[in-house]
């Protein structure tokens, strides 16, 4: 029987959770710590929605001596990105299933992000779901707890009001400031073909 009382059903969404996170952390320690530890990195460089794979596939095919890591709430897509890994045989990128907030929490605090890229997260157009997008003040500290000195978050979307709402959510912060860097790498993508014309900005870890 299936409960009706909140409290049960806080409980369980929070027990729900922990499990997904603890998920998040078991890959973590069992594939990139490991790569970690084989190859002297000592940094990530993340994509929140990394759809599959192809742009963060070129960037690390370009910096073989860094470490990317992509990130996606749909499996099918992290598949696709799995086989385009395979098929270029890179060793420096992985790719799994994981919401942006539940993979920071897994992530351990001696592993730092150099570089956060976000490309056409889900604008959430309509004012009483902008609660639900993904540049919040909460995300922003929760980055910033997981990055250092010198880390750069770089955010693309074909959403102008999305793109000034981001802008604004950094200047409105204490932790990150508004940069000047373009997007640092021009490679096809699934959003980019779908979606075609967009802006970007970024900004540096205070």
């Amino acid at each position: 029987m299936i409960s009706t009382d909140p409290a049960h059903k806080v409980a369980q969404i929070a027990h729900e959770r922990l499990l997904r996170v603890n998920r998040v952390g078991e890959y973590i320690s069992n594939n990139i710590l490991q790569c970690i530890d084989d190859n002297k990195f000592n940094v990530i460089n993340l994509e929140i929605g990394c759809g599959h794979g192809h742009w963060l596939s070129s960037i690390a095919s370009c910096h073989k001596g860094e470490l990317f890591v992509g990130i996606d709430l749909l499996s099918k897509r992290i598949r696709k990105a799995d086989r385009k890994r395979e098929l270029l045989n890179l060793d420096n990128v992985f790719f799994l299933k994981a919401e942006a907030g539940e993979f920071l929490e897994a992530l351990p605090r001696n592993l730092h992000i150099k570089n956060t890229f976000i490309m056409y997260p889900d604008p959430w157009p309509k004012k009483k779901h902008h609660k639900k997008r993904l540049i919040q003040r909460c995300f922003l500290r929760m980055l910033h707890d997981k990055s250092h000195r010198g880390s750069k978050l770089y955010f693309k979307t074909d959403h102008e009001a999305y793109l000034d709402w981001t802008r604004q959510a950094i200047a409105n912060s204490s932790l990150w400031e508004l940069g000047t860097e373009d997007w640092p790498h021009d490679a096809p993508s699934y959003f980019e073909d779908l979606f075609g014309n967009s802006n970007s900005c970024s900004a540096t870890y205070l």
